[in-house]
Parts: structure tokens; C-alpha cells; sequence
């Protein structure tokens, strides 16, 4: 399969080390910057560097797109795809707000072109082991679920900057960019959001949107409850804040299980002894090598038909239930998704 990847920020790094490690051609690199573009074209010796997304898929004519760039390009960026009949990934948030998700998808849909929004927090090997465990009774019934989330890189007047400048700007900022991937995962583990109620801040005023959040979920299943305690000022014990972003609790009649800062989980049986539970996982790239693991999935689902959880219509469930916490925020109140 030929694959052409746009945008070289950041965390276009992860992205593109995945491909090197999948069966696959890359035949375009594509950034506004052309320099950029050009050194991350050299690993891949087939790969066109571009400086336009219209013409790097004219001409490198690649069968999947690979869209890594702020939320704000995606619509344009997918509607290019769409015209021409080109499969795309595209990274979240998927878009700005609702409306522009929205048209994003039915754009794809109405070419019959499939979309895969690249979520990849579920893809964290520790959210997939516990997902296994919950499956497997490790804590009975499953009752209550909480997230601590805690990377420690939003101090100061050059937060972000470094890394992902426009995260200093986003109106809608730490639920729109990051706590969207927590709802995903809450989902996964403990079924469908039926409710929230949030509290919103903004700590650091060098930024524009809310940094720190605390938001409750009901889930169809009314014996159960999540609580995402979110600040991106503080962090939490590990070598590297923003490899698990935080801790996980999860809690049931059965027992417990919890995620620390190193990527361990730990179990423990009613009035038990908590021990370690040892999986196998590899700290490579972001996130456990979670990027490797979603773009895999994505490309077996386009390749072979393999079922896979992230097509974007089933996301914007996620949008849904964000839009859901922001009025909640605004109204002081419980909202119902």
C-alpha cells in the first residue's frame, strides 16, 4: 500500500517511525515548511517530499493518507482525500467543534471513502491489559473507574511552545485535546457514557483554554461511575509524566486494579494483598508504542477487513459526550448525552 503523510510537527515523529515498521510504501511527505518536510522524506527512500497536500496526492498518488496536523486543516485536508477516493487517518481532535466534525465525516461518507480517526490512548498497552482483566473478572463487577491525569508540562510562559505552540490558543484545550482520549478509554472499559458534570479552569494564563478539569461520568449502567481529575501543571511520580499521563484506578466487588506512572499494573482481591501484574509491553515512541499499535489496526481494517473500534462516525460518540462536558461546565449542571 502506498501511504502519503501529512504534516511533520511534533508528533508526526511517531506516526512516521510506525510506517517504517509496516508493510507498506511511503510516497509522499508533505509540510508547509519544505525543509521539514524534506528531512523527514530521507529514512524512506521512495518517499517525495511536498510542500501542498493537492499536489502531493496528484502526484504521488498514494492508496491511504496519513493526516497529522492541527484540528483546524482537517476538513479541507479530508475533503481532499474524499475528491480523489483516497482513504484517510486523520489525528484527533478531529475538528474545532461539532459542527465542522460533522461535515468532516459526512464528506467521507458521502464519497465512500473510509475515515479512521487516529485515537490512540486506547491503543496505551496498560488500557488494553486492563481492558483484559476487567474482561476477565479481576474486579468482579466493575463499579467505579478514575484517572488522575497528570503530565506536569503546563507551568510557565512558554508552555507548549516547544512542543505544540497551537496548544496555547485552543479556546477548548485540555477535555477538547486530551481528556477526549480518557472518554474513549472509559468507554472501552466501562461502556457507554450516559451523563456528566464538570469543572472547568484555567491555571495558567499565558494560555486560552482550560487546563485543569474534574469531570464526572454516569454510564448506561447505573451502578457504575468514572471520575477524569485532569491539571496539566502538576505531575506525578514516573521518569516520564507523559508516557502513562497520569494514574488509573479501577474498582469493583471483586477488587482493584491500578496503573502507575511507570506503566505497572497492580491488582488486588477483596481485603487481598495488592501485587504487581506483569504483562509484556515495549517503552518505544509515545505511549507504550501505542501509535504503532493504532496505525497496525487501521491498516489492517483497510487492507483486510478487520473490525476496528475508531471509524469516524463511531467516534464522534466521543465529540458527543466532550460537547456534553463543556455545557455542563458552562451551566453549572448534569447534562444527559
Amino acid at each position: 500500500m502506498r501511504v502519503a503523510v501529512l504534516g511533520c510537527g511534533y508528533f508526526s515523529q511517531f506516526h512516521r517511525d510506525a510506517w517504517s515498521r509496516l508493510p507498506v510504501e511511503v510516497v509522499a511527505i508533505c509540510d508547509r515548511d519544505r525543509a521539514r518536510a524534506e528531512a523527514a522524506a530521507v529514512p524512506f527512500p521512495a518517499a517525495r517530499a511536498f510542500d501542498d497536500a493537492a499536489r502531493a496526492l496528484e502526484e504521488a498518488r498514494p492508496q491511504l493518507v496519513d493526516i497529522v496536523t492541527p484540528p483546524g486543516t482537517h476538513e479541507e485536508l479530508v475533503r481532499l482525500c474524499a475528491a480523489r477516493g483516497i482513504p484517510a487517518i486523520c489525528q484527533k481532535p478531529l475538528a474545532p467543534d461539532w459542527d465542522t466534525a460533522c461535515r468532516i465525516v459526512e464528506a467521507a461518507e458521502r464519497a465512500g471513502v473510509p475515515l479512521i480517526v487516529h485515537e490512540n490512548f486506547r491503543f496505551m498497552p496498560w488500557f488494553m491489559e486492563t481492558a483484559r482483566l476487567v474482561e476477565a473478572g479481576a474486579v468482579g463487577e466493575p463499579l467505579d473507574i478514575s484517572f488522575r491525569l497528570r503530565p506536569g508540562d503546563g507551568q510557565g510562559p512558554d508552555a507548549y511552545l516547544s512542543r505544540q505552540p497551537y496548544f496555547r490558543t485552543m479556546p477548548r484545550f485540555l477535555v477538547h485535546e486530551t481528556i477526549i482520549h480518557l472518554i474513549d478509554v472509559f468507554r472501552m472499559l466501562f461502556g457507554e457514557v450516559a451523563g456528566v458534570f464538570a469543572r472547568l479552569r484555567t491555571l495558567n494564563p499565558a494560555i486560552t483554554g482550560e487546563d485543569a478539569a474534574t469531570v464526572l461520568f454516569a454510564f448506561a449502567d447505573p451502578r457504575r461511575q468514572g471520575i477524569v481529575d485532569g491539571n496539566r501543571l502538576v505531575d506525578h511520580p514516573s521518569d516520564d509524566p507523559r508516557m502513562t499521563n497520569g494514574v488509573l484506578l479501577v474498582e469493583g466487588t471483586g477488587g482493584q486494579i491500578r496503573l502507575d506512572g511507570h506503566g505497572r499494573l497492580f491488582t488486588r482481591r477483596h481485603r487481598g494483598e495488592e501485587t504487581e501484574h506483569r504483562y509484556d509491553w515495549q517503552a518505544r515512541g509515545y505511549g507504550g508504542d501505542c501509535v504503532f499499535r493504532q496505525t497496525e489496526a487501521a491498516l489492517r481494517h483497510l487492507r483486510d477487513g478487520a473490525p476496528v473500534p475508531n471509524i469516524a462516525r463511531a467516534w464522534l460518540r466521543n465529540m458527543q459526550i466532550e460537547e456534553a462536558i463543556y455545557r455542563s461546565a458552562a451551566e453549572g449542571r448534569f447534562v444527559t448525552v
